[in-house]
């Protein structure tokens, strides 16, 4: 098995977990990034799941048996006020 292919393996093993946050906003949208790199439902679920807090997102992750996630904080208020998209924050996180 050459090196490309390896990581085409690991990506259909082991999505990769995503929390999204948005500004202002009570609740976290929590899924995975699927090899077409689309935002879905984790592979246990049926749905995305949204949850009430940062901490619910990391314990629904981490009952799902994921170690890390990437965390998105998405905001419109650069658009809103006319500026240019200034792109969203993003960090990867230890569940």
């Amino acid at each position: 098995m050459n090196q490309s292919q390896m990581v085409t393996t690991a990506t259909h093993a082991d999505p990769q977990a995503k929390i999204i946050g948005i500004a202002d906003a009570t609740h976290y949208l929590v899924g995975c990034i699927d090899i077409n790199n689309n935002f879905t439902q984790l592979n246990e679920e049926t749905s995305v799941q949204c949850v009430n807090s940062l901490a619910q997102a990391k314990q629904l992750l981490r009952s799902h048996q994921y170690q890390v996630a990437e965390l998105e904080y998405q905001t419109a208020y650069d658009e809103m006020c006319g500026l240019p998209y200034s792109g969203n924050y993003k960090e990867t996180i230890r569940l």
